[in-house]
């Protein structure tokens, strides 16, 4: 009876004790520290720990030291890291619905932004889900502008350039405007323009400050051409396996981590734009016929994206243009 008792107070101590260890989670982002969504991010995990009392420990890895861009979907979908930041359109050539934010000139401010992001949402938790991943929250980058050391008043004024490519979207934009693609991630950026790899591309302010464009490059024309959009994912079964008070606290940070993301996001493209002159860089606004030929390119892109994305697709652009 005593060897009973004793064994059942042990049991009880270890379950006790299994209880009260926090949940630990990985989130990698490709990310430096400086940038608006790490900045985010870190809020986030901050606010997952309050939020669960301590129960719940997300651990934030910057700047790719855990897994590189491209990697962290994978990482995420086999369990490797519980949750993870990407930059949804590197995942073009898997779906469609990846694609859709980096369209060019389909969406160009914050509020057209988040009505497309509205639009897609079910779509592309739906495609997640597929994959054994949730859609926790997103938030948008500020508007993409083309870098470069030449003059650009026309789309011919591209052609040849050597063109950063970071998503199969941007790739596609090379060689319809007749430049040369080249892929390189943020974290290799400054090197590849250090080295002459790549000497325009089209990026957000953001992007280019993080990345001391301004020691490489001379104009940003602000085109203002999409706003492309990071989307924090999660692991289906990693998500089922906690308590409901660790659920609801990831559930609660993330909501408000959505909301201050795209806050922050909006008031600090001037900030970036602003800095980016003060550090020799000259802010331009496109000609006439810059933008117009850039709008070809992209009622190009949306066409051939329509003609991919089929039923799915024609369904959130017209949930879109109806909002």
């Amino acid at each position: 009876m005593k060897r009973f008792v004793l064994l059942s107070v042990c049991a009880a101590a270890v379950s006790l004790q299994a209880h009260a260890a926090p949940a630990k989670w990985d989130l990698p982002t490709a990310y430096p520290a400086s940038n608006l969504h790490t900045e985010n991010l870190q809020q986030f995990v901050k606010d997952v720990k309050e939020f669960s009392d301590g129960d719940f420990d997300i651990t934030l890895h910057i700047n790719a030291s855990l897994f590189k861009a491209p990697e962290i979907k994978r990482a995420v979908q086999s369990n490797q890291a519980q949750a993870g930041e990407i930059l949804l359109t590197n995942f073009a050539n898997e779906d469609p619905i990846f694609a859709l934010d980096g369209l060019p000139f389909l969406a160009t401010g914050y509020d057209a932004a988040w009505k497309l992001y509205q639009a897609q949402k079910p779509v592309l938790s739906k495609k997640l889900e597929s994959q054994g991943m949730m859609l926790l929250f997103s938030v948008a980058w500020p508007p993409q502008g083309i870098y470069a050391n030449n003059e650009i008043n026309k789309v011919d004024d591209l052609k040849g350039l050597k063109w950063r490519a970071y998503s199969p979207v941007t790739a596609r934009i090379a060689e319809l405007v007749g430049a040369q693609p080249v892929t390189i991630q943020q974290a290799e950026l400054a090197q590849a323009m250090a080295t002459g790899v790549v000497n325009a591309f089209m990026t957000s302010g953001s992007t280019g400050w993080d990345t001391k464009v301004y020691e490489y490059m001379k104009y940003f024309y602000d085109t203002q051409a999409w706003l492309p959009k990071n989307a924090i994912l999660v692991n289906k079964k990693a998500f089922d396996a906690l308590d409901q008070k660790c659920k609801d606290a990831l559930l609660k940070a993330a909501e408000a981590a959505e909301k201050r993301g795209w806050e922050l996001s909006r008031e600090k493209t001037q900030w970036y734009l602003d800095n980016l002159g003060k550090n020799g860089m000259e802010i331009v606004k496109p000609t006439a016929e810059l933008m117009d030929g850039l709008n070809k390119v992209g009622q190009t892109m949306l066409s051939e994206w329509l003609e991919k994305a089929g039923a799915d697709g024609k369904e959130v652009i017209d949930a879109y243009q109806a909002k």
